[in-house]
């Protein structure tokens, strides 16, 4: 009995990125917004309650779901270090060359003995169209743009979309816009600075996301 394998394209649940949207193979839509974080512990008792209340009242006035993403990764310090090495080597002053030298070694020694970690705060916009918003037709064969970035792979393909697909994904990225600007609106009365995402940087999210190893290569 023969076992079919399958395309490793065929566990990703994105089909396209457009324009800042994620479309996923079922034909709902997501919108990806970054969020800064608050740190309650430099407040007062009084500015910790009004933020919390805020955030209770943010919760409330919800009217769909949303799903708030946190990564933790540890920091790579070693861009930082080769950043601080190609200064040492240029610089002239020989009392700042010291200072410099023994900064890399206080640096590596803190990253050595203690996890420095990296957190991304998201929030997940979801909508779920009327009708499901078909993605870009391919004019040739091969492995999508899309899902040829996120797997490594070249793209190979051309993406054409008609005028009612273009018509059916406006509409939808309009409501998609105005419940990413309710969550704005209410995150922001706690402090919080949010960033809608675009394709660029959707693209370089997922493609870490899908290929973990990448970011310690």
């Amino acid at each position: 009995m023969s076992i079919k394998s399958k395309a490793a394209q065929d566990f990703v649940p994105i089909k396209e990125i457009r324009d800042g949207i994620v479309i996923l193979k079922d034909g709902t839509m997501r919108m990806l917004l970054m969020a800064s974080s608050v740190n309650l512990a430099l407040k007062s008792n009084d500015e910790q309650t009004a933020i919390l209340m805020q955030f209770q009242s943010f919760l409330n006035s919800l009217e769909f779901s949303t799903q708030i993403f946190i990564q933790s990764r540890r920091l790579d310090v070693r861009p930082y270090i080769a950043r601080l090495e190609a200064r040492h080597k240029e610089e002239m002053n020989d009392l700042l060359k010291i200072q410099i030298r023994e900064y890399m070694n206080f640096i590596k020694t803190v990253t050595a003995s203690t996890n420095i970690m990296n957190k991304l705060f998201l929030v997940v916009v979801p909508y779920t169209p009327p009708k499901p918003v078909t993605a870009a037709t391919p004019s040739e064969g091969g492995v999508g743009g899309l899902l040829g970035g996120l797997l490594g792979k070249k793209p190979k393909t051309k993406s054409v979309i008609s005028q009612g697909a273009m018509e059916a994904f406006e509409e939808a990225k309009s409501q998609l816009e105005q419940r990413a600007g309710i969550i704005s609106q209410g995150l922001t009365r706690t402090g919080v600075r949010i960033v809608p995402l675009g394709t660029e940087e959707l693209t370089e999210l997922y493609y870490h996301l899908f290929n973990p190893g990448e970011g310690v290569k």
